[in-house]
């Protein structure tokens, strides 16, 4: 029995001893990138992607190198033809520490590069486009292989508008500049590009500004105009042109590529123009019968912002009185104050919703018998 006993323990003793299956040591290489974008404006192309959290044994990353940005004419590259680095260990040390155990999700972390095209190459080869990739390294200079492809147009591009100016008008906001005429291109074209932003709060409780509208596309000229009848009035706004280049390769899609900016101007849309006069006046006696009257009509007004109507009366050598008191909503007045034997001259003015009132219109004359 004691025997039987024995042999028990030594087997648990054994049992506990025994160690588990051996685990292969991580190479610490982060995962590549899989969201690389790239956008041009320029000459200058804008890198962003997200900095992997996790190396490719699905651990978490804990030590990192740098990220090489590399660049190449070639669609798919197979090698990373360096053109600059980001420090993205110095990013993740702004960010709280990676937790220790791997199956907490560490906190996302964003990086940015930006590169300028040499001119050479947008000359070269203006039909073209550029591939970016990067490579996130560990910290000793390894790899996992590189990021998705990222490419932008290598189309040329011309300078930006000069001398913009801007004028509130009456018709809406009118724009001029000058510009560049570019060389002829048989697969090359241009346009103006106009932006508008309201300033101020936004209306989108979720934006930190209101978006840039594109509010017009227009042919380059030496000399450009453009009246913007989409404005709300009592608004401040930015207005900036930039000239766009349009590329046509023999196969494929349609190449865009924005040039730089102009200056930005600035405009308020104050309201101090007043509405057209109402057309076709008329004047209209009745009073066979019963209760004499003069009905006044006219063209209802076209104005988007009309907010009524006045009526005004004169005898002959008399100054025009206005007849209503509140405005009229309506084109039509009918005026019961008559005196037998006279002979009243009526015009009209239409009034917009800043209280701008217009000249009045041409008299229309009506005898009382």
């Amino acid at each position: 029995m004691r025997a039987v006993a024995g042999l028990s323990f030594l087997l648990v003793l054994a049992a506990c001893g025994t160690p588990g299956a051996p685990q292969a040591p991580s190479l610490n290489l982060p995962t590549p990138v899989q969201d690389l974008r790239a956008a041009r404006k320029g000459d200058k192309v804008y890198l962003s992607w997200t900095v992997p959290r996790q190396n490719t044994d699905k651990t978490n990353v804990r030590r990192m190198g740098d990220t090489r940005v590399c660049r190449s004419e070639l669609a798919l590259p197979k090698q990373c033809a360096e053109v600059g680095r980001v420090p993205t260990a110095r990013l993740l040390e702004a960010v709280p520490a990676a937790a220790d155990r791997d199956e907490q999700k560490p906190t996302p972390v964003h990086a940015s590069y930006e590169d300028t095209l040499p001119g050479q190459l947008t000359k070269r080869s203006p039909l073209a486009q550029m591939t970016y990739v990067v490579e996130t390294l560990n910290r000793r200079g390894r790899s996992a292989g590189l990021s998705n492809a990222a490419r932008v147009p290598l189309a040329p591009t011309i300078p930006p508008p000069r001398e913009v100016k801007a004028e509130v008008t009456a018709a809406g906001v009118q724009l001029a500049w000058t510009g560049e005429i570019p060389p002829a291109s048989d697969h090359l074209t241009y346009r103006y590009r106009v932006y508008r932003q309201e300033q101020g709060p936004p209306r989108n409780k979720k934006l930190t500004a209101n978006p840039q509208l594109v509010v017009a596309e227009l042919p380059v000229t030496e000399n450009a105009q453009f009246v913007d009848k989409t404005i709300e009035w009592e608004k401040p706004y930015l207005y900036h042109v930039t000239a766009v280049t349009m590329a046509q390769p023999p196969a494929g899609a349609l190449l865009v590529v924005e040039g730089d900016d102009s200056r930005a101007v600035r405009v308020f849309t104050r309201d101090v123009f007043p509405p057209a006069p109402p057309a076709g006046v008329q004047a209209v006696y009745s009073g066979v019968g019963q209760l004499p009257f003069v009905d006044v009509t006219w063209v209802p007004s076209p104005e988007a912002d009309l907010a009524g109507y006045n009526v005004y009366r004169r005898e002959a050598g008399g100054t025009p009185v206005r007849m209503n008191v509140q405005l009229l909503q309506s084109p039509s007045f009918r005026d019961a104050n008559l005196a037998s034997g006279r002979t009243y001259l009526y015009s009209v003015s239409a009034v917009d919703l800043r209280g701008n009132e217009s000249a009045r219109s041409a008299e229309t004359a009506e005898q009382v018998p």
